[in-house]
């Protein structure tokens, strides 16, 4: 098997996909609880903190309870829970109910399954494909966390951040000085725009979460990848919330999560990261 994975470029994107479907379905569980999780965590630290003893509550992680239907409470079945597949089905719909099923749990299931087959395509089989398919997936994740809740749980962040140094240790994506600098320097740039947007509106432009997270990214690419990443996603970022505001209504007032737009500059930046800088770089060039 390990020798198909290293000699079948096919078999391993293949097998990437395969596997990127059954992880997305298990993405979804962690959107979903995964702040549910939290929010009871911080439930109970303040109650402790105010002398009180936290209330009993049912196991809730990302194992139990069983995953069900929200309408009728109809346990989810092996056959109803194949990737994508069981939502066509279905026809997207509950098994027991009849009421409708988000199209959301595909599309996350989906787009697992096509960016893990393409980053295995992309790096081959061997410690960077692996890892790039595991950054996929948590960015992922992040992505509709914090499109859900404003949130980038540290949970996920900082191993991921972790697993980046770890990683360069023998220079997967970068060297594990450009790796460090890449780690500190993403942490500290958008902290110095919190403050300088702080101290100059009186209001908080961003949260703490995004740090971590282009620190995390700055950890798996280097921080000579950083300028790529800001420029996309708050190109993409101001072009979106322009749009939102023009078109959706949307208050100027409410907040836009930025995370999701780091996680795609970071996701561009993993793919076509160089050939962009190298392009950038002819095009100054006298």
């Amino acid at each position: 098997m390990l020798l198909l994975l290293q000699t079948s470029p096919l078999f391993f994107t293949a097998l990437a996909a395969i596997l990127g479907l059954t992880v997305g379905s298990f993405l979804n569980v962690v959107i979903h609880r995964l702040p549910r999780m939290m929010e009871r965590d911080w439930h109970a630290q303040c109650a402790e903190l105010n002398g009180q003893t936290p209330e009993a509550a049912p196991r809730y992680n990302l194992l139990v309870p069983r995953s069900a239907c929200p309408h009728c409470g109809h346990a989810i079945g092996a056959a109803e829970n194949i990737p994508v597949l069981s939502y066509l089905l279905l026809r997207g719909k509950c098994k027991g109910c009849g009421v409708a099923i988000s199209p959301r749990y595909p599309v996350v299931e989906a787009i697992s399954g096509i960016l893990s087959s393409f980053a295995a395509w992309h790096f081959g089989f061997g410690l960077a494909g692996l890892g790039a398919i595991v950054f996929v997936w948590a960015l992922i994740a992040l992505t509709f966390i914090d499109l859900d809740t404003q949130l980038l749980p540290d949970d996920i962040t900082l191993p991921l951040l972790w697993l980046g140094l770890l990683l360069n240790l023998n220079g997967a994506f970068t060297s594990l000085p450009n790796a460090v600098i890449g780690a500190v320097v993403g942490y500290l740039v958008l902290w110095i725009v919190y403050w300088v947007f702080k101290l100059a509106t009186g209001k908080e432009g961003m949260g703490y979460g995004d740090f971590k997270l282009l620190a995390t990214i700055g950890a798996w690419l280097g921080w000579t990848m950083l300028p790529l990443v800001i420029m996309l996603s708050s190109v993409v970022g101001a072009v979106v919330g322009i749009s939102l505001i023009l078109f959706a209504k949307h208050g100027r007032n409410i907040p836009i999560p930025f995370g999701p737009y780091l996680a795609g500059g970071g996701l561009i930046a993993l793919f076509w990261g160089q050939t962009l800088t190298q392009s950038y770089l002819q095009l100054l060039a006298p």
